[in-house]
């Protein structure tokens, strides 16, 4: 490679991230490490009950102890005109009212409704101040009835949680048709059916949740510096729920240690902490403790469905018929509900060719933590549901579980293809994903694997998932900025979000490609509303979103440069030609220099303003393929290898791509073989309330057959990039690869009876368990 080339920088090239050398050295700048001159801290009281009236909130004795500057309840934000959280606008019961919620307080207010909720809020000179006066804030609770479970909270005489859902039902939606999905199945050969769930799970990002608010009495301004992955929409919410105008509230993220969507959006603690700054006129910063986040975080996924597939003598799939309870916890959100009730559905039918389908979620509302977005939301468990399927379809027909799918893939020749969930692909080449996948994964070499297994006394198992997911949050306009300076740098401002993942380096990079200037001149902000406002990082959009406005917006500066530089040259625009930072005039010896033109402009910069649009969603597939070896005795699960080929569409850089495809796949086998929240259905209490009791996947999960490719030659036509999102695509094929081994090894056991009892996570004791006669 020609060293002296800027565009060895450029897309396709796998370029270190920009971000590491800061965070490797220790230099990061989280919201944790800032700490401003006056600054208070805050500590919540929380809910130690599931359901409970509150009576009385006394903060006299802790108003009175050393350093505490003010302590808050739910009663003095109500009085003081603070406005609940959003509900689940848009969407309805099945009785055409209104989808119903308990109005979501920022602190509780008159009820609390899962252990955890925040209460009350003490605000001191230091932390443990904060902490010693919260323990003296008494409140008088009446227990109420509760339910966590679904089953609990759907039967008769359930205790009621909210009025406007006397059957706890917060909304419910229906696709596809029931009569024809009713007729396809009377007439097919063979009706497969599973119970399936997608138990609870907690995000775990390394870094907490934190929040620092600071007014500045001058301006009368507040500055909220937080992680975050939608810098906009919090201080939206902010604004709405305190009262204030949009110019009157920032919001500024730095170093992000991770979000996986549950850092999208505001949260109650977050507008508690603003209103204290607020009210306070002083800093006010919160840290969450590790208990905390496993408290009142938003978790991700409990879905319970009933899931059946009817199929012709052949194979080919004549109908989907499923049925799901989405529990979406004391409080329903937007995000919550349209998660399970219509984002999931888009994909429910995958890469292939289904047109009846007949679908009922309904999401209900249990006195547990909320629910919200977790990598992939919605999509892992409708991809999970109909992996499970077609494994357990090809049992039943004693149809080859790849001649089943390839006989069922949507074709290269039916693009654009538009599902029965009214969703288009723009393109898509399944078979040949799962054939690169095969011959990755040595597929025809398993069973002398097995063999060999077997001499270990062993059982290896091997699963399978193709499929495809959505990307794009359905936000496709993104707005830039872009200076070229006179120092020689072009500082470039998105209003998509760094959360880890490396966005900073990828929009450096198509920087790189149009002005063909070194990667140090680029120089990318990010996180900041008083530069730009944007939807933020979420459903994988990043990159096909802001990368492609990046570079829309860098042509279009190159245009006004253009224009700029024909005014020197005294010539017509049109013979004027650029080329990695410079301007020349054709049939000339004539030369400028990018960055010298910005210094000869009024205000030394040349500067754009761009907002642009992509077409669409993109629709990123791939086949993931992975062994198991099952200690029967013991029913220990291993992953002994795992493959996947994945159709990402253009690859900007491959080092980042990969990272993120291996990452996603590691939390997915997390959810398969160890995460689940448990909450106690006798006392509603959190069971798995900590690391201590919450199983994380680790490092030694995945073996030294790990491998993850890319195939580029589909490249996505909605957006000018080709790429397509693979935040979270890794994770999706994740779970029903990894169940779909072990249900393999349970068929080689003699045990096929057995598969319909194997339920996520797939731990010790739970396989154990599945393989005693049903």
């Amino acid at each position: 490679m020609d060293t002296n080339n800027p565009l060895r920088f450029g897309s396709g090239q796998a370029v270190r991230r920009l971000e590491d050398e800061a965070l490797l050295a220790g230099a990061g700048k989280y919201t944790d490490d800032v700490s401003l001159p006056g600054q208070a801290h805050l500590i919540f009281v929380r809910s130690p009950y599931p359901h409970a009236r509150i009576i009385s909130v006394d903060t006299t004795s802790a108003r009175d102890m050393p350093g505490v500057l003010g302590v808050f309840s739910g009663a003095d934000l109500v009085a003081a005109g603070v406005q609940p959280m959003p509900g689940t606008a848009g969407f309805k019961r099945a009785d055409g009212t209104p989808g119903a919620t308990p109005d979501r307080r920022v602190l509780a207010h008159e009820r609390a409704r899962f252990v955890g909720e925040p209460v009350a809020a003490v605000v001191a000179e230091s932390v443990e101040q904060a902490r010693n006066a919260a323990e003296a804030v008494f409140v008088d609770y009446e227990e109420l009835p509760m339910a966590v479970d679904m089953a609990v909270a759907t039967a008769p005489g359930a205790p009621v949680l909210c009025e406007a859902a006397p059957d706890n039902i917060s909304a419910e939606m229906r696709h596809g048709s029931v009569d024809a999905t009713a007729e396809a199945f009377a007439k097919a050969a063979h009706v497969v059916k599973l119970d399936i769930v997608n138990q609870r799970v907690v995000a775990l990002t390394i870094e907490p949740r934190t929040v620092l608010a600071d007014f500045d009495s001058a301006t009368e301004r507040l500055t909220i510096r937080m992680s975050t992955q939608m810098p906009s929409g919090v201080r939206d919410s902010v604004c709405g729920a305190i009262g204030l105008p949009k110019d009157k509230v920032r919001v500024v993220v730095g170093d992000v240690g991770g979000g996986f969507g549950m850092k999208t959006g505001a949260y109650p603690e977050d507008i508690a902490v603003a209103y204290c700054a607020h009210a306070l006129r002083r800093p006010v910063k919160w840290v969450a403790d590790r208990s905390e986040e496993f408290l009142s975080s938003a978790h991700g996924r409990d879905v319970a469905s009933t899931a059946e597939l009817a199929l012709a003598a052949d194979g080919k799939i004549l109908g989907l018929r499923i049925a799901s309870l989405a529990n979406v916890g004391a409080y329903a959100t937007g995000t919550g509900v349209a998660i399970q009730l219509l984002i999931g559905p888009w994909v429910q039918t995958s890469v292939y060719d289904i047109q009846t389908i007949d679908f009922h979620f309904k999401a209900v509302l249990t006195n547990t933590s909320p629910t919200g977005a977790y990598r992939g939301a919605g999509r892992p468990e409708a991809i999970f549901t109909m992996e499970r399927l077609m494994d357990e379809a090809a049992r039943q027909t004693g149809i080859d579980r790849v001649a089943l799918r390839r006989r069922n893939f949507i074709r290269p020749e039916q693009m654009p293809y538009k599902n029965p969930m009214n969703q288009t692909y723009d393109t898509g080449q399944f078979e040949k994903v799962m054939d690169q996948g095969l011959a990755l994964a040595d597929w025809q070499g398993f069973e002398a694997r097995a063999a060999q297994s077997q001499r270990e006394g062993k059982v290896r198992g091997l699963g399978m998932a193709t499929f495809l997911e959505w990307t794009g949050g359905n936000v496709f306009e993104e707005r830039v900025t872009v200076a070229v300076k006179a120092d020689g740098i072009i500082e470039v401002f998105s209003a998509v979000n760094a959360m880890g993942q490396g966005i900073a380096t990828s929009l450096a990079q198509l920087a790189v490609d149009t002005f063909g200037v070194p990667i140090e001149k680029v120089r990318v902000i990010l996180g900041d509303t008083d530069r730009g406002d944007g939807f933020g990082s979420a459903g994988s959009r990043s990159l096909f979103t802001g990368g492609s406005a990046v570079r829309v917006g860098a042509e279009r500066t190159i245009d006004k440069a253009r224009a700029l530089a024909a005014q020197e040259f005294e010539a017509a625009a049109d013979d004027v030609t650029y080329a990695n930072g410079e301007f020349t005039v054709a049939g000339t010896d004539l030369k400028l220099d990018l960055f010298e033109l910005a210094g000869k402009q009024p205000e030394s910069q040349i500067f754009v303003d761009s907002t642009s649009a992509v077409a669409g969603p993109t629709w990123p597939n791939g086949c993931h393929i992975c062994e198991i070896e099952l200690d029967a005795p013991t029913g220990e699960v291993s992953v002994v290898a795992y493959s996947s080929v994945n159709d990402v569409g253009r690859v900007i850089n491959p080092l980042i791509v990969r990272g993120q495809l291996e990452g996603g796949a590691v939390q997915g086998i997390g959810q398969a073989l160890y995460e689940r929240v448990v909450y106690d259905s006798e006392t509603g209490q959190p069971v798995t309330g900590s690391l201590m009791d919450y199983a994380a996947p680790r490092a030694d999960i995945i073996g030294e057959m790990f491998r993850m490719e890319m195939d580029e030659s589909t490249p996505c036509k909605n957006n000018p990039l080709g790429v397509k999102g693979v935040g979270e695509l890794g994770t999706i094929g994740a779970t029903p690869a990894v169940v779909n081994a072990v249900a393999d090894a349970f068929a080689r056991s003699g045990l096929a009876a057995n598969i319909g009892r194997l339920q996520m996570p797939l731990s010790p004791a739970r396989v154990w368990q599945a393989t005693q006669s049903a």
